[in-house]
């Protein structure tokens, strides 16, 4: 399937998995923090959108602990972080809530980043992907792991024309930090 080309900017929308999160007992599935592997791979992410130079403009982000932890990890890594709207919809959202948020998005944004969660956040970009660059929609089909990016491009006067199909899948990236040594 191709993407139908669509009029209007150029927009792009990255999507993030929050990073590797722990698993304490006692402590509600929102309130997990980040793991120490998520704690190094989170800026790794965040590097790796400032290397594609794919920072965005706003980040729509899940209220859960891990997802806010990557968030503030990844954006300590650019200059100056753009602002961030965490928004409770996107704990546990499937594709319909994921794109009422971004539909909401202000049209004066060209990039947004969408922090949050599986399932959601892979169906969503295989939703959204009508085509894809290289192998990149095999690459979400197989596994969308933690502190995995999607980049996705497609042309639209706002936000809320973004639909299933409309979009290009331009690569899919899994930044991983180093251990200390």
């Amino acid at each position: 399937m191709i993407a139908r080309a669509g009029t209007g900017p150029l927009r792009r929308l990255v999507v993030l998995r929050h990073a590797k999160s722990a698993w304490p007992a006692g402590v509600s599935d929102h309130e997990r923090p980040l793991a120490p592997r998520g704690r190094r791979d989170a800026p790794a992410a965040g590097r790796a959108l400032a290397e594609a130079g794919c920072l965005p403009d706003l980040a729509l982000c899940s209220t859960a602990v891990r997802a806010r932890q990557t968030w503030e990890l990844a954006a300590a890594q650019w200059g100056t972080p753009p602002a961030v709207r965490f928004d409770p919809r996107l704990y546990g959202a499937d594709v319909p809530e994921l794109l009422e948020a971004v539909h909401e998005v202000p049209d004066q944004v060209g990039t947004l980043l969408l922090v949050g969660h599986n399932p959601g956040l892979e169906e969503l970009v295989l939703e959204l992907a009508g085509d894809s660059l290289d192998d990149a929609l095999d690459d979400v089909r197989t596994k969308f792991p933690t502190s995995a990016t999607a980049f996705l491009s497609w042309r639209g006067s706002t936000w809320d024309l973004l639909a299933p199909g409309t979009a290009l899948l331009t690569g899919m990236t899994v930044p991983r930090g180093k251990k200390p040594s």
